[in-house]
């Protein structure tokens, strides 16, 4: 089959879904992505063969909930230098591969064309974690920071900081990708189930702070703001506080008192 009736097939058959993996977060499954796949299909499956190379890319970063991931250079992906290790990575590696550049021209089954579909999907998130280290690949990814493209801090007195996606493992299929405030130093859950759902491998756990490393002058004060708490005004009293731990202290200590009260009564 050419690579351009697969790619058709691709748009019509695909299951519109982000790239998923099972979290120990139990996070929803993703129905129901409306994609407007005739225009779609009608711009990637026009043009002339020199454009082929970027139709697969175009498509998967035009698919809702892959817009943490940028667009990685073809010159990258076709230095195998840069792709060493990833064949014992990734199922039907060279079809995916061919897949991602277009260049697939082998008939496939059903069955097989969906696998490999699901591997190229992975084979770039792979490909992408190491790209956005180089410095074409941060150059992108910070264009994407300065739009605020992966969201803004949820803490209030971090005022509106844009966040980073970064990994908690550089393992694929075990920690979902989460956000990264380089104003509080902490990490939140993207808000929505496509992208919380993402694999956090395909950012890997350097990307943000190798990204201040490269452009120190970017990186924010940090924020000592921290909110109190105030009863009428007035601050509560760290002796508030202690009083508080040792009436759950005294409490506790009586249940388990009644407790062995009671275990003896029944003897």
């Amino acid at each position: 089959m050419h690579h351009k009736s697969l790619l058709k097939h691709t748009l019509e058959n695909s299951t519109r879904n982000p790239i998923v993996i099972d979290d120990d977060e139990e996070i929803d499954d993703v129905q129901g992505q409306d994609l407007n796949w005739d225009v779609e299909m009608e711009d990637l499956t026009s043009g002339s063969d020199s454009d082929y190379t970027k139709y697969w890319i175009d498509w998967f970063l035009s698919t809702k909930g892959n817009e943490y991931f940028c667009e990685v250079d073809e010159e990258y992906i076709l230095d195998r230098f840069n792709l060493t290790g990833l064949n014992s990575e990734v199922q039907h590696y060279v079809q995916a591969l061919d897949l991602i550049t277009d260049s697939l021209e082998e008939e496939l089954d059903d069955e097989m064309r969906e696998a490999v579909e699901k591997s190229a999907r992975h084979l770039y998130g792979l490909i992408h974690a190491r790209f956005i280290i180089t410095s074409r690949g941060l150059a992108k990814m910070l264009d994407k920071y300065k739009k605020a493209d992966f969201g803004r801090c949820p803490r209030v007195l971090c005022h509106n900081q844009p966040l980073l996606p970064v990994g908690l493992s550089d393992q694929p299929y075990t920690k979902s990708v989460k956000l990264y405030c380089p104003r509080c130093e902490d990490i939140y859950n993207p808000k929505s189930t496509r992208h919380a759902s993402i694999d956090g491998a395909y950012y890997g756990s350097t990307f943000p702070h190798m990204l201040f490393q490269v452009y120190p002058h970017l990186l924010p004060p940090k924020n000592n703001e921290r909110y109190v708490p105030r009863i009428f005004g007035f601050k509560i009293h760290d002796i508030a506080k202690q009083h508080r731990w040792q009436d759950q202290q005294r409490e506790e200590q009586q249940r388990r008192i009644t407790a062995g009260n009671e275990g003896n009564n029944n003897t």
